[in-house]
């Protein structure tokens, strides 16, 4: 099958969740389907990674969109625009014409589109739409205004309209939306009124590649922080781990540890470490398995955003046991006290990390269970089946 796949970001290196999945995704079924991959850049030095996603996509075309996204062009076109900031700083009108002249050169059987925001480059055509929604943008945003500044509210408020307007005109429009999870496809069901073009392909991970290393723990009790710092929810969790959780945390284990890692670290988050020796930002790392391995407990108190959590999978394809709000692992169907331990509340949370700490067995079992539990349910193989599934049927039924 012929697949022509539009991505806000070249799937590769792995420094975000989207760039994991969509790689990950186009391993594993290149021997399958022939897919022309159009990705956006930043910059143009992310070219020299084109090469790794040749070997898995038939023709790999790049498109430059804005390098810093709150450049003066995209707020002033957004202020005069129907579509939000978050359309307008990855809109690169060339890919439409690209796109035409694609899909006018060579017979396609299906676009897949990541993320409604690149849903406005596809023109109007007989070909179906495979829209992926690898979180739902706007609950995001919502949860972000409500803990801006009030002078910012305003503006936000404004925005986040446009983008549930679009974001819903989008989820219409597709022939087949893709979720990450149950609850994601519940939600979205009842605002389009249907579950009926909704599929859940969630998240995944590769098992094989986290067993190749083995653990090693430092001396010292070690949290884990993980996310990049493009996706607030991530910002909001880690100021909430550092204000409310560490402190109960260093004062009943005096010799802890905490260790942050994440693609594109922010002043605030950097400054952590300049005020207690005993945090360490890394920002991003060579080998994320090194981060995983090397500590006690992955601790995530995600409290927004929709979506599977990459950090949640990985951390329990590495053996690390895992200390999480529910929404953390919400549609994941892990147990508390089997899987993960679960609170949401900074008490909560700082009371099982110290149980988790001062006890072995504890984290034993949960790095057991935690293995056994994505090889079963999230692997990519599997994961993977799932969306080609999805493919030979809307195919078939174009064809």
């Amino acid at each position: 099958m012929k697949i022509l796949m539009l991505t806000p970001y070249l799937p590769y290196p792995l420094l975000s969740g989207g760039q994991i999945r969509t790689y990950n995704l186009l391993k594993k079924l290149a021997n399958k389907h022939e897919v022309t991959l159009f990705a956006l850049i930043k910059d143009y030095n992310e070219t020299q990674y084109i090469p790794e996603l040749e070997k898995y996509c038939a023709k790999v075309k790049v498109f430059k969109r804005s390098s810093a996204p709150f450049s003066l062009s995209n707020i002033f076109r957004t202020a005069i625009s129907s579509f939000p900031f978050l359309v307008i700083r990855n809109h690169v009108p060339q890919v439409i014409s690209a796109v035409k002249e694609e899909l006018s050169q060579d017979q396609y059987d299906l676009i897949h589109a990541e993320t409604f925001y690149m849903m406005p480059h596809i023109p109007e055509t007989a070909i179906p739409t495979l829209l992926v929604e690898q979180t739902i943008e706007y609950l995001g945003y919502e949860s972000y205004a409500k803990r801006a500044p009030k002078l910012l509210q305003g503006l936000l408020s404004i925005d986040i309209k446009k983008i549930k307007r679009w974001e819903r005109h989008y989820w219409k429009q597709s022939k087949k939306l893709i979720v990450m999870s149950e609850e994601d496809k519940k939600f979205i069901g009842k605002e389009l009124g249907s579950e009926d073009k909704i599929e859940v392909v969630a998240n995944g991970v590769d098992t094989t590649w986290f067993e190749e290393k083995q653990r090693y723990l430092p001396d010292n009790p070690t949290l884990l922080s993980v996310g990049t710092f493009k996706w607030l929810p991530n910002v909001e969790a880690v100021t909430f781990l550092v204000q409310k959780i560490w402190p109960h945390v260093t004062k009943r284990v005096k010799n802890s540890k905490l260790w942050i890692v994440g693609n594109a670290p922010t002043k605030d988050v950097m400054d952590y470490q300049e005020k207690d020796p005993n945090i360490t930002v890394s920002g991003t790392i060579p080998d994320i398995r090194d981060a995983f391995k090397g500590a006690h407990v992955l601790v995530a108190p995600v409290f927004s955003g929709k979506g599977t959590r990459y950090k949640i999978l990985e951390a329990m394809a590495s053996g690390t046991p895992i200390v999480a709000t529910t929404t953390a692992v919400e549609g994941l169907d892990v147990k508390h006290g089997i899987h993960v331990l679960t609170s949401d509340t900074a008490k909560g949370m700082a009371d099982l990390v110290v149980k988790l700490l001062k006890d072995p067995a504890l984290q034993k079992k949960l790095a057991k269970n935690g293995k056994a539990f994505v090889k079963s349910k999230y692997d990519w193989s599997i994961i993977s089946e799932k969306l080609d599934t999805i493919y030979q049927t809307i195919g078939s039924n174009h064809a």
